[in-house]
């Protein structure tokens, strides 16, 4: 029950956690809402969805308006936390070692991977100790994390003051008048994407030694009260040191710099630079298959949704080409089971991800006759009747031909189990984003992927971006069953982002996501992809070459897709 005074109008609210409306006065934070009602959610509200936007639990409530409540289990929620967690963990370097460096590199083994250094200094384990109990303490202390609106030009010489020079080219070019600058007490960040209301709020982390950084733990959105196990990935974190080494050297490491580069006309050669280096990694991937051509028969290429593993494929295909081998593709779709013996997921849907879909014993029979030179017959299969029929497609190789299977399990060692090791050749392709918003803030491999998924649905599919939106859940958790606890089985990972990408897709994406109606559950991420592609200038597309990976998702390459 709420008082309200003669004179007070009352602000009607819908909250969607409990199906009924609630009376408030004015100017009530969204933090008193959720006091005063009693919810569906497990774990502490850590947001809400303010008529279908996301809001910080300070915003406060003028007007009529629906509400939803979330928690750590939603992925808005999760970045929230991860987010705030990483603004404890520069505070922590801050008021222990002030003169060092601290970047936020690459996400890997199921946390976050940082550095802090000065020169050639770097962290002890008892350096990483002292953070962790000093991120401890400004957990204990429940220190509200204030976000303060500022004149662009006031946020960008409080960050100069601060040692964060490497923001002022991404809020020059952005060009608001405003700025959102937090503060933890006196230390002062910025984050693309909202914090949750206190440190009291992050109950469970943990930050370890790891190779010359610390991991950066947090919890499993699916069990909050549990850290996310870590994973060894060194192949991963290989191929991140890598290329933000190159970037370096190229001088192009974050949103800003790469928006310099289109101001001054500079990311021409950034293209040019970023397609040689895509071209001469495929090239090294074919050296090291004709290096060991008298043992490998069979190459495996796997790798998540929208990484481009079918246009590298085809280049892997010229490569060898040019190496003296001759690649035959085999398709992994035709070997699908017929309908009715296809596994169910946990909801009773046809999974047609799962290795139980494919005929595995058939697959493997006939690489073996294929690399033993006896000829088969190759499968067929319908998908509008879910049956696989056979229609004298014959295939035999010659001793000098490198079989190429592309599909979410060629990792698995499961696929091929009767097939020696030594004739196999497995390439993880991923899209790694190494190039970040800044040096706090970096860019999830998902969003790039996801990025690209939407336009390449759109031009080609038919999709909206609602649809690509809705059904990336169910992409991610696939891959997560499928795909990622096999990365590590590569022989040598390829790196499908480029440099300038997200500058290109920004022009093609905007609008499909702009065209999303406010109502609709994609909404809020949406509108989160639409706020991340507005720190981007357009990269221009007149110098991506045809054999680009981008053109697989863009359109104009001069491969052919099926």
């Amino acid at each position: 029950m709420h008082n309200f005074t003669v004179m007070e109008q009352p602000i009607r609210i819908f909250c969607e956690n409990d199906g009924t409306y609630h009376d408030f006065r004015v100017g009530t934070t969204l933090k008193a809402i959720d006091n005063s009602i009693v919810h569906d959610l497990q774990h502490p509200a850590v947001g809400a969805y303010v008529n279908n936007s996301l809001k910080e639990l300070s915003y406060q409530i003028y007007k009529p308006k629906h509400i939803r409540f979330i928690d750590i289990t939603s992925a808005d929620g999760m970045r929230m936390v991860i987010r705030s967690l990483q603004f404890v963990m520069y505070k922590a370097v801050r008021d222990l070692f002030p003169e060092m460096e601290f970047h936020v590199e690459n996400p890997v083994s199921n946390g976050i991977y940082c550095t802090v250094r000065s020169g050639r200094k770097v962290l002890t384990d008892d350096d990483i100790a002292a953070i962790r109990a000093r991120m401890q303490e400004v957990v204990d202390a429940d220190i509200p994390f204030i976000r303060e609106e500022m004149e662009t030009t006031k946020a960008i010489k409080v960050f100069e003051k601060h040692g964060l020079s490497e923001k002022t080219p991404l809020l020059k070019t952005r060009g608001n008048f405003y700025t959102s600058v937090y503060y933890l007490e006196d230390t002062p960040d910025y984050y693309y994407g909202y914090l949750v209301p206190s440190t009291g709020y992050l109950r469970h982390f943990d930050a370890v030694p790891y190779y010359n950084g610390m991991l950066l733990r947090f919890p499993s959105r699916h069990h909050p009260d549990q850290l996310k196990p870590i994973i060894k990935q060194d192949k991963m974190l290989s191929i991140f040191a890598e290329f933000n080494r190159w970037q370096k050297i190229v001088g192009v490491t974050n949103i800003g710099q790469l928006n310099d580069a289109v101001v001054d006309g500079s990311v021409s050669d950034l293209i040019k630079i970023s397609e040689a280096l895509h071209e001469k990694k495929v090239a090294q991937i074919a050296d090291m298959i004709r290096a060991k051509r008298k043992k490998i028969r069979v190459v495996l290429i796997s790798g998540p949704s929208s990484s481009g593993k079918t246009t590298f494929a085809k280049r892997l295909g010229i490569q060898l080409r040019v190496a003296g081998l001759q690649p035959v593709k085999i398709s992994m779709d035709n070997y699908f089971v017929d309908r009715h013996l296809t596994p169910l997921d946990e909801k009773g849907d046809y999974d047609f991800e799962s290795l139980q879909a494919i005929d595995v014993e058939l697959f493997n029979e006939h690489l073996l006759k294929l690399m033993a030179g006896e000829e088969v017959e190759l499968p067929r299969f319908d998908f509008q009747e879910g049956k696989r029929y056979f229609a004298g497609d014959k295939l035999k190789i010659k001793k000098k031909d490198i079989i190429i299977v592309e599909g979410i399990h060629g990792l698995n060692p499961g696929l091929t189990s009767h097939i020696d090791e030594d004739a196999k050749f497995k390439i993880y392709v991923s899209a790694l984003t190494t190039i970040s918003i800044d040096g706090h803030n970096l860019i999830p491999t998902t969003d790039n992927r996801l990025a690209r998924r939407i336009v390449r649905d759109h031009k080609f599919r038919g999709y909206s971006a609602a649809d690509t939106i809705s059904r990336w859940g169910s992409v991610r958790n696939g891959e997560d069953k499928n795909i990622f606890p096999y990365q590590e089985n590569a022989d040598v990972m390829f790196n499908s982002a480029l440099l300038y990408e997200l500058g290109v897709i920004k022009q093609f994406i905007t609008p499909v996501l702009e065209s999303i109606n406010p109502g609709k559950p994609e909404y809020p991420e949406a509108k989160r992809l639409l706020k991340f592609f507005s720190y981007f200038l357009p990269v221009p597309t007149d110098e991506i070459p045809p054999t680009s990976l981008m053109k697989e998702f863009l359109g104009g390459s001069s491969f052919e897709y099926e």
